[in-house]
């Protein structure tokens, strides 16, 4: 039934590609019209430029000049005025304004900075003329324009608004894309063998969905491929179990000491057999979830495997935690048999960090030689021998990490200052 679902949603689920096309169009379309509109509006009509006939009508009146330009500042100063960049001296109009004003070029002095094309004896930037009168020197020039005018505003307002109102549409749209995908990465985040299978995404666009649909599905053939591998290590430990159990029969008839040996080897293989069969189990088998109270059950285990050397505890406060208690049982056991085979001695302690609860397993063995997370793989071993009585098979810390990322959390391993190990769990607290 899925098969034909799943296609058909696909179909009828829209493309990204329109709505981002149409986006951008009506982006450009309405940058267009604001750019349109401010051009239409056009700046306000500029004053025509200051003449050296008006600038010298002001310096005889010390008014106002008559007709079109801008307003000039008139004043008196009492020491020869001196110009401020951009502005700098001008020899030939001072001479031209002297013979307007009918005054020695001495008592003339002249600064501009720009002039307009094709209009001799015009100025347009900024400019200062000076005239030694009996009172001292008339000053003529032009203030400094401000630096944002009225369409200035106006213009910048109507780009803010394009910008605003092409903001809406452009958040929509990107809601409309990562919000799937947001639930899709948390989904593919919880999606491991074993587990349930998570709730993943059903709207979005097209893509989005085919995406979606994409690892939903590699999530189903990662479950089906480690079902299959559990099944085929089941399947083979059962076999080994009947040549396994005619050589323990063929080892009765052997003499003592080789009799003892031979059946310590058969023992170890059997063994090694259920532990890689544990592994897959824990990989992919599902969970039996129920509350747990965690710190009373790593408390009964400490005293369950205190028989095989000292463990100290350290308690904290009481942990819940959603788990399957059979696992979790089993994976403590296993860091806490890890430290008490190369230290004979453990210690193990709890607390709350960060909303989450964190155990602490740790020991004053030799530490680790190696890279940590390299033994959390399987039968990658701490200790070089291949003697399952100093080193097992190299598959607890693997199960142990299988297990804690089967609940959600984390499992680490580092050294401790002054020697030793310690492993340090991560699980989520159950809500309240």
């Amino acid at each position: 039934m899925s098969t034909t679902a799943e296609p058909r949603t696909r179909r009828s689920a829209r493309s990204i590609v329109w709505p981002i096309l149409a986006l951008v169009i009506a982006s450009v379309v309405l940058a267009a019209i604001a750019n349109f509109a401010i051009t239409f509006a056009g700046p306000p009509p500029r004053d025509p430029p200051r003449g050296l006939v008006s600038i010298a009508r002001a310096l005889k009146t010390g008014r106002q000049p008559e007709g079109a330009g801008p307003a000039l500042m008139i004043r008196t100063v009492s020491q020869v005025p001196r110009a401020r960049w951009p502005m700098r001296p001008d020899r030939a109009e001072a001479a031209r304004l002297a013979a307007l004003l009918g005054a020695p070029a001495a008592d003339v002095v002249a600064y501009t900075s720009l002039r307009p094309a094709g209009i001799p004896q015009a100025f347009v930037g900024r400019f200062l003329f000076g005239w030694r009168t009996a009172g001292g020197w008339r000053v003529v020039e032009n203030p400094r324009p401000p630096r944002f005018l009225h369409w200035h505003w106006r213009t910048l307002m109507a780009m803010l608004l394009t910008v605003l109102a092409l903001a809406l549409p452009a958040w929509a749209l990107a809601r409309t894309i990562s919000r799937p995908l947001r639930h899709l990465a948390r989904a593919a985040e919880q999606a491991r063998a074993g587990a349930e299978k998570p709730a993943f995404p059903q709207g979005g666009p097209g893509e989005v969905r085919a995406l979606t649909e994409a690892v939903s599905a590699m999530h189903d053939r990662l479950a089906d491929h480690a079902r299959s591998r559990t099944t085929m290590l089941a399947a083979i430990a059962h076999d080994l179990g009947t040549p396994l159990s005619r050589l323990a029969f063929w080892i009765e008839q052997l003499p003592e000491p080789a009799r003892d040996r031979a059946a310590a080897d058969v023992a170890e293989m059997r063994a090694m057999i259920g532990d890689v069969l544990g592994f897959a189990r824990e990989e992919a088998g599902a969970r039996d979830e129920t509350l747990v109270e965690l710190s009373s059950l790593l408390e009964s285990l400490a005293d369950d495997m205190a028989v095989s050397g000292t463990i100290e505890v350290t308690e904290g406060p009481r942990l819940v935690v959603r788990a399957d208690p059979r696992a979790l049982r089993g994976a403590f056991a296993n860091l806490l048999g890890n430290a008490l085979r190369y230290a004979g001695a453990a210690s193990i302690g709890w607390s709350v960090e960060k909303g989450a609860a964190v155990v602490r397993v740790s020991d004053r063995g030799p530490g680790i030689a190696e890279d940590p997370e390299r033994l959390f793989e399987p039968f990658v071993r701490g200790e070089s021998s291949r003697n399952r009585a100093t080193g097992g098979t190299g598959l607890g810390l693997a199960i142990v990490r299988t297990i804690v990322t089967r609940h959600g959390g984390t499992a680490t391993l580092a050294n401790r200052e002054g020697g030793g190990a310690e492993a340090t769990v991560r699980l989520p607290l159950a809500m309240p």
